[in-house]
């Protein structure tokens, strides 16, 4: 007699069907499944039966030809965590996705990992979404963060170096796009700050850059645009304010105020503006020197997180590390984090920076002076 098949195995097989009707019926099907199933009390999934329609998830899209249909069919996969009824179930899809990346992304082939990339950023778009229905619950952040941390920065989670490194690269992004209207500095800081820690004590160097180069590189590149949404707002509430003839002395002389700190000083060639952003909060400033002065810190980690820490207490004052590119040199050419400029030369006549690893982020801040902060 033949033995009954698990519906997990069975929806894998289906997923994975050289068919694409049988594939997309299946899809259906398992939202439907999941959705049903997650609604009983006892019907909640165990790791191995995601693990195994996870398997049939990714050779779905492995299958799946042609760009528009392939970007449709990472947005039906990722938003398979919405049909989840409760929290611990949709984080445990997520640790599945994340397992069966880790397993499956050094068999992925050149032609076929444009489509991973896209559905990776769309899992985290859609991971991101959910703690926004959450409403940033703080407990339920923190569950994402340790999450996290276990499957990709622990030097013990075996996360491949390109899986990583696309992550680290999109995560800032797809936080913002979810996240930018709601988020406080102290919850910006709460996304970051696993990301603080890790590069305080990690040994594995290409981890370290893409921490650097994506996450505070981000923060800082994104540094202008602050300013550009102060004025704006600033303007906003000006032609409100002249609307309803009620603005008073005290709000004309803050703005007045705000207006003469964003303006720029011609004096010295420095560009200096009122940084006004939530992300760089004294907080962070303070638990990254905190974490590079600790005695256990490795001190080529040391030596670089006092860069970072200089640039965010310069742009605390509102000065940017652009400012360190003489008036002469445009850098409208080079947007991408100025990845194809020559490192400038530290002052005092030391030479070249010969030290590789964060990149971009770090040629930003490379005059900054090492040993001391303040």
């Amino acid at each position: 007699m033949a033995s009954i098949q698990e519906p997990e195995v069975q929806f894998a097989q289906r997923l994975a069907s050289n068919e694409k009707p049988i594939r997309t019926r299946a899809i259906k099907k398992l939202r439907k499944y999941i959705n049903a199933r997650s609604q009983k009390a006892a019907g909640g999934f165990t790791g191995d039966e995601l693990l195994k329609l996870w398997k049939g998830l990714f050779y779905c899209l492995w299958m799946q030809d042609k760009p528009l249909l392939q970007e449709e069919l990472s947005k039906q996969i990722s938003s398979l965590i919405h049909s989840f009824q409760h929290v611990d179930g949709q984080f445990l899809f997520l640790e599945s996705f994340l397992q069966t990346f880790k397993r499956e992304w050094t068999g992925i082939d050149r032609l076929r990992m444009d489509k991973f990339f896209q559905l990776v950023r769309f899992m985290f778009r859609q991971t991101f979404e959910m703690l926004k229905r959450k409403n940033w619950d703080s407990s339920v952040v923190s569950s994402f963060l340790e999450l996290l941390t276990a499957q990709l920065l622990q030097s013990s989670s075996g996360a491949p170096s390109g899986l990583q490194l696309h992550i680290l690269d999109v995560y800032m992004t797809e936080l913002a796009a979810v996240g930018s209207a709601e988020l406080t500095a102290d919850q910006n800081l709460t996304f970051i700050e696993p990301f603080c820690k890790t590069v305080s004590k990690t040994k594995d160097r290409i981890l370290f850059s893409g921490i650097c180069t994506n996450i505070f590189g981000t923060i800082i590149d994104q540094a202008p645009f602050a300013i550009d949404d102060l004025m704006k707002e600033l303007k906003a509430a000006q032609a409100s304010d002249s609307d309803s003839g009620q603005a008073s002395e005290e709000e004309d002389e803050e703005e007045d105020e705000l207006r003469e700190k964003t303006t720029r000083k011609p004096a010295g060639k420095k560009k200096t503006v009122k940084q006004i952003n939530g992300t760089f909060s004294d907080e962070l400033l303070f638990l990254l020197f905190g974490l590079a002065s600790r005695s256990g810190t490795p001190g080529r980690n040391r030596q670089r997180l006092y860069r970072i820490v200089r640039v965010l207490r310069d742009l605390s004052e509102g000065i940017f590390p652009q400012d360190e590119y003489p008036e002469e040199v445009s850098t409208d050419e080079d947007d991408d984090m100025f990845g194809s400029r020559k490192r400038m030369k530290r002052t005092g006549g030391r030479g070249e920076d010969e030290e590789d690893g964060a990149d971009s982020f770090l040629f930003l801040c490379c005059r900054a002076d090492c040993c001391e902060v303040g």
